[in-house]
């Protein structure tokens, strides 16, 4: 466990204002319908659909809209949605792994590389990038579940490989085959998280400047108004003085 390391956030950029909302709240449904389909129904017996409702109720989904779309796992009229990767470079170098669930792949693969390519960058061939990147379980926590060294002890009696706490929060990071019991066990310490998920941790990051995380951001906000986009995980790191001045501190 390497401990209080300085790792950055993988910068996963979800919209949190309220124009986004009806975005975000279709992309939880679709995860939680996708879990419910992979798995048994039932949050305590399914440990994705588990993690998908935790991160449904974290961002403010009401609890009917949540029962609803585990209920359409079961419905012969819904929509079937596959997982998709695509795999490309940003401005600055900066390599990207964009996750989707979709039920059109032509209209999701169309989208996605038009958004891409309108904002300085490119689409690769899948293993472009990910090659460059781990893939791990993580748990994402408040910093209000506890100070570093507290979250660190717990991590470490739970069995996580590594922890990173900064004064927004804590991510806590698992070999993938442990994410849910790791997650389990820090719950009676912690809480319940803000989210656990299969993540792609960076193994180097790509420093960039003011022209470029102005473009960056600009491509990953794209990507996160497309309904069929879940996430992007991008290896980049923006000083904190070009942060601040891009009002993203």
């Amino acid at each position: 466990m390497a401990g209080h390391s300085k790792f950055k956030n993988i910068m996963h950029r979800k919209g949190g204002q309220d124009k986004k909302r009806a975005i975000l709240f279709s992309k939880l449904s679709r995860e939680i319908t996708v879990a419910a389909k992979s798995g048994l129904p039932d949050p305590d017996m399914n440990a994705r659909l588990r993690a998908a409702v935790i991160a449904a109720r974290k961002g403010g989904m009401p609890k009917d809209n949540i029962q609803r779309s585990i209920n359409n796992a079961s419905g012969s009229d819904g929509a079937n949605y596959e997982e998709v990767r695509y795999e490309g470079f940003g401005p600055g170098g900066v390599s990207l792994i964009i996750e989707t669930l979709t039920d059109n792949r032509n209209r999701t693969a169309t989208n996605v590389r038009t958004a891409v390519s309108k904002n300085g960058g490119n689409l690769g061939a899948s293993g472009s990038v990910s090659h460059g990147f781990d893939r791990m379980g993580l748990i994402s926590y408040p910093a209000t579940a506890g100070d570093a060294d507290k979250v660190f002890e717990a991590a470490l009696e739970a069995g996580a490989e590594d922890v990173s706490s900064t004064e927004e929060g804590h991510e806590i990071w698992t070999a993938t085959d442990g994410l849910h019991e790791v997650a389990k066990a820090l719950e009676p310490v912690l809480g319940e998280p803000e989210g656990a998920k299969l993540a792609w941790r960076p193994q180097t990051q790509v420093t960039v400047d003011e022209g470029d995380a102005t473009q960056l951001f600009k491509l990953i906000d794209a990507l996160d108004d497309d309904d069929d986009v879940q996430t992007v995980w991008a290896n980049y790191d923006v000083p904190e003085a070009v942060m601040e001045k891009l009002g993203q501190a």
